[in-house]
């Protein structure tokens, strides 16, 4: 019998099964593709060819009946699960109450319990700050901000495959061209790149991956002229790419020694994702400022930027905000997602989804040669794929093994910056037997692409 759960508080359960009533998509959602076509913009482009009508645990049930499993999280946000009980609950309390008035005229307590929250859980015991924004795309920029204004410098460096949004500014940080930057530009200007540890294709280890990207960083830009450095220390959409022992530490250092402020865009690796809170927890790292977005509240748009208070506070008075930054519904929902962690004991649970998935994972390249890369931690695994003889990155087969999982019912995403790289970011409500049951199927679906 299969497992339910809750898709609303009060509402139906949804069982917790992969279930295939029509073809993909189905005549519903053929139906929805058409009126989509029809009012929504080309640019806004959709991965699966299916229309939602409820979901929970591990499954999206599409408007045709169709149960899919869920490896996808909606990007990595629904990490306590879509529609969790006490999100809900949460919400529906704040809703009744009032569901806005603007924090920068008449400031609401869930606000402040959020950055009280956040000052605690974000790596180091030094004293903090936190203002909240809306996507993580605003946080970054809003980092950057504060870094430029605490340090009187205007230089910001990224890395290669990094991914940081879709505003001028983050644009400009971001590193992979189609389908984010071509034909936006130009973007904001003293913005520089360095080469990132990437362990799989470099083949250099932290200390001398940190070594290249502090002499190019010095070489082309100055440590004088720079206000911060900005990296994700697990990359998203760049390839979930993992760099090596040290490198970050090594990054850090330099940082401190040069007065440079050290950014952690931990808006995809944040809040347990990785098996740890804060991804950069893995590498032993405190950095000068962490943003938190996705999985902060349970799919309501909610990011935040937390840090030094020295640094945080820099920023004159009437300097950060927005109007809708800290959304009071937004904020009861990211308490009960920061509870929930505690609660549910999620940071365990991701640490149990890389052990079930990096086993079958592994298991399956010993098998097939095109699966060169498997890596990643928590519930945020990844395999990269490339042609059997000399490791060129193959994005058709990326595209053409989500096709054939997404045929059978399964949720994948592809990223990377060649294009070649699949994705795995399941709930961490997603019961074991379903995720199994979808390496199940992602073993077919490589089966039938030989």
């Amino acid at each position: 019998m299969p497992v339910l759960a809750p898709a609303v508080v009060g509402g139906p359960r949804l069982a917790q099964e992969r279930r295939l009533v029509t073809e993909l998509p189905g005549p519903r959602s053929r139906e929805l593709a058409e009126r989509l076509r029809g009012a929504v913009a080309r640019g806004v482009s959709t991965t699966m060819p299916v229309f939602a009508a409820a979901a929970g645990g591990g499954v999206v049930v599409d408007v045709d009946g169709n149960s899919l499993i869920d490896l996808g999280s909606g990007i990595a946000v629904t990490t306590v699960g879509t529609s969790d009980p006490a999100v809900v609950d949460a919400v529906t309390t704040q809703a009744a109450a009032f569901t806005h008035t603007c924090f920068m005229v008449t400031p609401y307590e869930g606000y402040v319990a959020v950055a009280e929250r956040l000052n605690a859980l974000t790596p180091g015991d030094h004293d903090k700050r936190t203002a909240l924004f809306n996507s993580g795309a605003e946080a970054v920029e809003n980092a950057v901000k504060i870094a430029r204004a605490y340090t009187g410098r205007s230089a910001v460096v990224a890395f290669d495959h990094g991914y940081h949004g879709r505003t001028n500014l983050t644009l400009a940080l971001t590193a992979k061209n189609q389908p984010y930057k071509s034909g936006f530009g130009p973007f904001a200007p003293e913005v520089y790149r360095a080469p990132l540890s990437y362990p799989y294709r470099d083949g250099l280890d932290g200390a001398a991956a940190a070594a290249r990207a502090i002499s190019t960083i010095e070489k082309q830009v100055g440590a004088e002229n720079l206000a911060a450095l900005v990296i994700e220390p697990i990359q998203g959409e760049g390839g979930f790419i993992v760099p090596a022992p040290g490198f970050l530490p090594a990054l850090v250092e330099w940082c401190r020694a040069h007065d440079v402020v050290l950014v952690a865009d931990e808006v995809q690796t944040g809040i347990a994702r990785t098996g740890a809170v804060y991804a950069s927890e893995h590498f032993g790292i405190v950095p000068d400022l962490v943003v938190s977005a996705k999985g902060l509240a349970g799919g309501l748009p909610l990011s935040a930027v937390t840090g030094r208070a020295e640094i945080m506070d820099a920023a004159h008075a009437g300097g950060l905000g927005g109007t809708y930054g800290g959304n009071p519904v937004a904020c009861a929902a990211a308490l009960a997602v920061l509870d929930a962690v505690v609660a549910d004991g999620l940071v365990d649970r991701a640490r149990r989804i890389e052990e079930l998935m990096l086993g079958r994972l592994h298991a399956l390249q010993s098998r097939d040669a095109r699966i060169g890369d498997v890596r990643g931690r928590g519930a945020m695994i990844a395999v990269e794929l490339v042609g059997p003889v000399v490791g060129e990155p193959d994005a058709a087969l990326a595209k053409a093994v989500a096709a054939a999982a997404h045929a059978a019912g399964v949720i994948v995403l592809t990223c990377g910056t060649y294009g070649n790289v699949l994705r795995f970011l399941p709930p961490l409500a997603i019961p074991d037997a379903l995720l199994l049951e979808a390496l199940d199927v992602l073993d077919a679906a490589f089966e039938a692409t030989r």
